[in-house]
């Protein structure tokens, strides 16, 4: 009969395993990625999934998982399609019945306004139930977040910039302090020589009143309308690109210019996906 002998050294580590493996917590990577969401499928696939998908694969063997904070389409996406997705209350609930100790969220808002102020508010109210939580940036935080966006933006619209057309990005708009984000990026898109890029709303400021002006100052003659939204959901399909008399591209077309409509979520964009890899990286 073969007589296996540990060592003290062998003894030692296989006691530390068995500890940790009686502890019930995983000590698996764990990534949770929260949106906004939408009910638009393809959409949601070429852009949060994308989104995902560019995390996991910078991630290898890490555990992305997926959270929504909007509760509508939630609801939507479970009576239309019987697909179930986690709120962020949810999503924290299971993470904390599976055992996660060592967390990272990362929200692909594009900006910290109330629904990034809401995810923290859940964060704060589990971190004693983590060893660590990491959170990673909205899109639009930092200086050189501004710089990788506008370069992202610009080249993947650089087919149009034909010096008789004015690129237009819609943004969503909010009463949130974090609205002049907007602004910002106007600002330092126009300094860096893209004066035909103009950002607009659909609920606050720049508004689209103040993109025909600008477009009309610049003397342009086609319009090429494109979401500053992470999904082309419900606002690019229809307050943007719809053909009701209130869509910007009616009212763009009414004001004498030619329109293209560009349904193209910002998370289809490569460039804009690593800038949420990299805060995944960066998280804190």
């Amino acid at each position: 009969m073969k007589i296996i002998k540990f060592t003290a050294l062998a003894m030692s580590v296989l006691m530390l395993a068995l500890a940790l493996t009686s502890c019930g917590g995983s000590s698996k990577k764990t990534i949770l990625v929260v949106s906004f969401g939408t009910s638009y499928n393809d959409s949601r696939e070429a852009t949060i999934g994308a989104i995902e998908k560019a995390i996991a694969d910078a991630n290898p063997g890490a555990d992305v998982r997926r959270a929504f904070t909007s509760q509508i389409i939630i609801d939507k996406l479970k009576e239309r399609d019987n697909i179930e997705i986690d709120n962020v209350e949810e999503a924290f609930a299971r993470l904390i019945s599976d055992g996660v100790k060592d967390l990272i969220v990362q929200p692909t808002h594009v900006m910290s306004g109330f629904e990034y102020d809401d995810l923290m508010a859940v964060i704060d109210a589990n971190r004693s139930k983590f060893s660590s939580i990491k959170v990673g940036s909205p899109l639009l935080t930092t200086d050189d977040d501004y710089s990788r966006v506008i370069t992202a933006i610009t080249d993947a619209t650089a087919e149009y910039d034909d010096g008789n057309t004015a690129i237009v990005f819609m943004g969503h708009g909010t009463e949130h302090a974090s609205n002049a984000t907007y602004s910002n990026l106007q600002s330092k898109i126009t300094a860096a020589g893209k004066t035909n890029y103009y950002i607009g709303t659909v609920e606050a400021t720049p508004t689209l009143d103040d993109v025909i002006a600008a477009c009309k100052a610049g003397g342009y003659t086609r319009v090429v309308l494109e979401p500053l939204m992470v999904v082309a959901g419900d606002h690019a399909n229809n307050d943007m690109a719809g053909d009701e008399e209130d869509s910007w591209k009616t009212i763009l077309t009414n004001e004498g210019f030619e329109v293209v409509t560009l349904l193209r979520g910002l998370g289809e964009i490569a460039a804009v996906r690593d800038v949420y890899v990299d805060h995944v990286k960066n998280a804190k």
